[in-house]
């Protein structure tokens, strides 16, 4: 016994010292960086079909069940609020958040770590690298410092700072667990994925590095549960950045095209193909009429370099092409009948989200919105690139889905086990059950299906 307490006392004064030098100390960047968090609340008002009108009948008059059963249903409003973070990029007022905390909103605020509130107004939001631009009127505001996310490495630590959940200024920590990746619906971004604990409130706080500097804009989480799991993806900051340079000078984000739908090349395509390895991203369907048809561009090409840039993988392409300005002229190398060969194209322009919503938009919403999703029907191309009949598209996401674990980007393809064709007819199953009653959901997620299981609500 003695001997043991002599070594649990040499550990105690001499090693674990040294070990604790070795972990990093995180108080000085809470310190200096927490100023520039803040918490950014939202107020939409939302009409819901609910209700009877004021009858001149008590409740135990014969007419009053009459009445009751033929009177339409009064229109009502309530206000639903979200909470998120955002960070602030400049000292007169110009800050970064998430589009998807800002969308639809009627009201914005912003509330320092000084407890002082502003009202914001956005400047502009992009749905697709869900990135938004706030301004709020101040000057003298302390704002972050940029970093270069192309520096970053593999288990290097990072620091979030955010509100979940509510609770403000709040600081988590870890380290980054992968680049560069690949989120379903999500083809603009090349996400950094962290294990730092973000949960629901985090959404547009900032990611730093240990020099604090941001080096992304916290976005999402892979969770079964609408908690965290280990599995936190940022949107990297030059990205982000490009972004909010375009929302600043136009108010709406210019993204290229081509027109092709493209799949991984895999090793047994290579070897079909003649390539001495899996690189590039195979054409499958090219659009009619479209740059790439004008071009030349053939299914079963291989795309291998962009504009000079090299194509490792079909989810390359997107984030390339995109981030080339429309209208401008760029040498695309192919690989075709076991050649490489170059091609000349003419960039083409990516409709602008907004019409995109006006063109989905009208058969997008649920009509009775009793599970809180906005959905979207795909298109014939979408599902052959995520090779389903059926399905449809979660666009937005909150209350009771939300709280069941829905995430914008899932693909519902089943109400128990009823297949899913179009938001119309998911409409109508869904209508079929009475308040109170569980479902299951069979949602597509990456490459992983899952069945999640919801209550209906009574709104």
């Amino acid at each position: 016994m003695k001997k043991l307490f002599l070594a649990f006392a040499f550990f105690i004064s001499f090693i674990a010292p040294v070990l604790a030098k070795d972990l990093p100390d995180f108080t000085e960047l809470a310190e200096k960086q927490g100023p520039a968090v803040v918490n950014v609340s939202t107020t939409q008002t939302v009409q819901a079909q609910q209700g009877i009108p004021q009858l001149p009948f008590s409740e135990d008059d014969p007419f009053y069940e009459f009445f009751k059963r033929f009177a339409p249903p009064v229109p009502r409003e309530f206000e639903s609020k979200s909470l998120g973070s955002g960070f602030i990029i400049s000292s007169d007022g110009y800050l970064l958040t998430n589009a998807h905390v800002v969308a639809d909103a009627d009201e914005v605020t912003v509330k320092l770590t000084d407890k002082r509130e502003f009202k914001a107004k956005v400047i502009g939001s992009d749905r697709r690298t869900d990135v938004a631009l706030l301004k709020i009127e101040a000057t003298g505001l302390p704002k972050v410092t940029m970093g270069d996310p192309a520096k970053l490495k593999v288990g290097e630590w990072v620091v979030a700072i955010g509100s979940p959940f509510g609770f403000e200024n709040s600081v988590t920590a870890g380290i980054v667990s992968a680049k560069g990746r690949s989120l379903p619906q999500e083809n603009f971004v090349p996400f950094i994925q962290t294990d730092v604990a973000i949960n629901p409130g985090n959404s547009g706080g900032p990611l730093f590095n240990l020099k604090g500097e941001v080096v992304g804009i916290n976005s999402q989480i892979y969770s079964r549960t609408g908690g965290f799991m280990g599995l936190s993806f940022a949107i990297p900051i030059d990205a982000a950045m490009d972004v909010t340079e375009q929302l600043r000078t136009t108010g709406k984000v210019s993204r290229g095209r081509i027109g092709v739908v493209i799949q991984e090349v895999t090793k047994e395509l290579a070897d079909s193909f003649g390539l001495s390895k899996p690189v590039g991203a195979l054409i499958n369907s090219v659009e009619k009429g479209s740059p790439a048809d004008k071009a030349g561009l053939e299914p079963s090409d291989v795309i291998l370099k962009f504009d000079d840039k090299t194509v490792n993988s079909s989810a390359d392409l997107p984030r390339i092409v995109g981030s080339t300005k429309p209208g401008s002229k760029v040498t695309v190398q192919i690989w075709r009948k076991g050649a490489s060969k170059d091609i000349s194209l003419t960039i083409g322009e990516i409709p602008a989200d907004e019409k995109v919503a006006q063109r989905s938009g009208k058969r997008s919403k649920t009509p009775d919105n009793r599970l809180g999703i906005t959905l979207s029907d795909l298109t014939a191309d979408q599902r052959s690139e995520l090779g389903i009949r059926g399905g449809i598209l979660v666009e937005d996401v909150q209350g009771t889905a939300a709280r069941a674990g829905i995430r914008r980007g899932d693909i519902i393809l089943a109400v128990n086990n009823q297949d899913v064709k179009s938001v119309d007819q998911f409409s109508q199953l869904i209508g079929k059950y009475d308040k109170g009653r569980n479902i299951a959901l069979l949602v597509r997620r990456g490459d992983n299906a899952l069945y999640i299981p919801l209550r209906i609500d009574g709104n």
